[in-house]
């Protein structure tokens, strides 16, 4: 199970770590590479990104980013955020690893139902994509350290 912790960071399956906002680097492609192959990727803004594939489910974290409108301590060093995306063509069923949000699986019940149960805005931080079916699986979300 992944688990967003608001504040905080990423927690991993199998007891394999947190990914800690702020983390480098190395500490976050680590503990990754406990679970999966990682491969360096790019992301705009960003020092350093990278993915792994987990079960179904394709992890992308970032780090050291700028601020695009070039604002003065808006940057984040280290482990800065993730993006959780279900491999394949649009989901129709939950995932086979949950990814968890305040006790409500994201990936484990159709879109809609999962919204229904999140407040209005989850947390200013995780990203939901918009529903495209009523009965369809979220395919995506992402989440940050602010």
């Amino acid at each position: 199970m992944f688990e967003l912790l608001p504040g905080i960071g990423l927690a991993l399956p199998h007891s394999a770590g947190v990914l800690r906002f702020g983390m480098s680097e190395r500490e976050t492609q680590w503990a990754v590479a406990t679970l999966a192959d990682v491969r360096e990727t790019w992301v705009c803004q960003t020092g350093w990104a990278f993915t792994a594939c987990y079960d179904g489910l394709e992890l992308l974290a970032y780090g050291d980013c700028t601020d695009r409108q070039g604002r003065i301590g808006l940057d984040r060093d280290g482990f800065a955020g993730v993006h959780l995306r279900r491999c394949g063509s649009t989901p129709t069923g939950p995932s086979a690893v949950p990814v968890v949000l305040r006790d409500i699986d994201l990936f484990g019940y159709p879109a809609a139902e999962v919204l229904a149960a999140l407040d209005p805005s989850p947390h200013p931080t995780v990203r939901l994509p918009p529903i495209q079916s009523p009965t369809g699986y979220l395919p995506t979300v992402s989440f940050s350290a602010g």
